[in-house]
């Protein structure tokens, strides 16, 4: 059977994707590259066609879904305080932290990117920066955009660890209201 000219390069797009939401329901380390092959009807074999290493899988995973956290983060460039209300409102709830495949890479593979090797931590450090940058020109305040970033993925993280839903969404809520009154934004909470 012959494929296309394109089937090599989708076939690898797949694999990020569906490496990705593996990764962040379970953790990346601990997934073996046959499972990660089998999620797109692969065999582990097929797996170096398309990455050297699991670690390169890791690095161009990190780099393509830091995107998404940065958007979701920081939003875009507007400074409207609807957009930057409804940017907070929306990392900051029940659904990014009870669907951690659909979320911030930070807050889902923040400990694994922590040991990995310096060309992921500088990528995930470039966009940390940016956000960074980002809210500060928002905040006028270089320190409360690094406390606010701080802030909002702790939040998620803690918001996953704790078993009931109450406890979810009390800190979540507490941490929009934290932030609502850090902004002077009524509209967060």
């Amino acid at each position: 059977m012959r494929y296309s000219s394109t089937h090599k390069e989708e076939t690898r797009q797949k694999l990020v994707a569906a490496s990705k939401a593996i990764a962040k329901r379970g953790g990346f380390a601990s997934t073996g590259v046959d499972a990660l092959m089998s999620e797109i009807g692969l065999t582990g074999g097929a797996f170096y066609n398309h990455f050297q290493s699991k670690q390169a899988l890791f690095e161009e995973l990190v780099a393509e879904d830091v995107k998404k956290s940065t958007e979701m983060l920081a939003g875009d460039d507007s400074s409207s305080v609807d957009h930057v209300s409804k940017c907070l409102r929306n990392y900051l709830s029940s659904f990014h932290a009870l669907h951690p495949e659909d979320g911030c890479i930070l807050t889902a593979l923040g400990p694994e990117i922590s040991r990995a090797a310096p060309e992921v931590r500088n990528i995930v450090e470039k966009a940390l920066k940016r956000i960074q940058k980002n809210w500060s020109r928002r905040t006028g305040d270089a320190d409360a955009a690094w406390a606010l970033i701080a802030q909002c993925v702790g939040a998620i993280v803690i918001a996953r660890v704790v078993e009931s839903e109450t406890a979810r969404k009390e800190i979540l809520a507490s941490s929009r209201r934290f932030l609502a009154k850090a902004l002077a934004m009524d509209s967060l909470s």
